[in-house]
């Protein structure tokens, strides 16, 4: 499984990229046939609380893709937020086999 982070208008830290493998590897847990995750990280405007959103895309072979985007104060509630979400939606592609 490849992953692939980009933060648009900003630099990511290392810690960042790191909470972020760390949580998106814990998906192939629920569905190893993932073959690519693209992560996009952007501060909404303006400045203000709850401004960090992540999106997350699973590119899964002859399965299709799945998408979740989440606002959170910090970009790792975002992206906690955005795995629980694409948690439920691999859980139904993975009933529907």
């Amino acid at each position: 499984m490849e992953i692939k982070i980009k933060s648009i208008h900003f630099d990511a830290t290392e810690k960042l990229e790191q909470f972020i493998t760390k949580k998106v590897e814990k998906l192939v847990k629920h569905y190893e046939e993932i073959a690519l995750v693209e992560v996009t990280l952007k501060v909404v405007k303006p400045e203000t609380a709850m401004n960090k959103e992540a999106g997350i895309k699973l590119v899964v072979p002859q399965r299709g893709d799945l998408f979740a985007s989440k606002v959170a104060d910090t970009f790792e509630e975002a992206v906690d937020l955005v795995v629980d979400a694409l948690k439920k939606q691999l859980e139904k592609l993975d009933k529907g086999k």
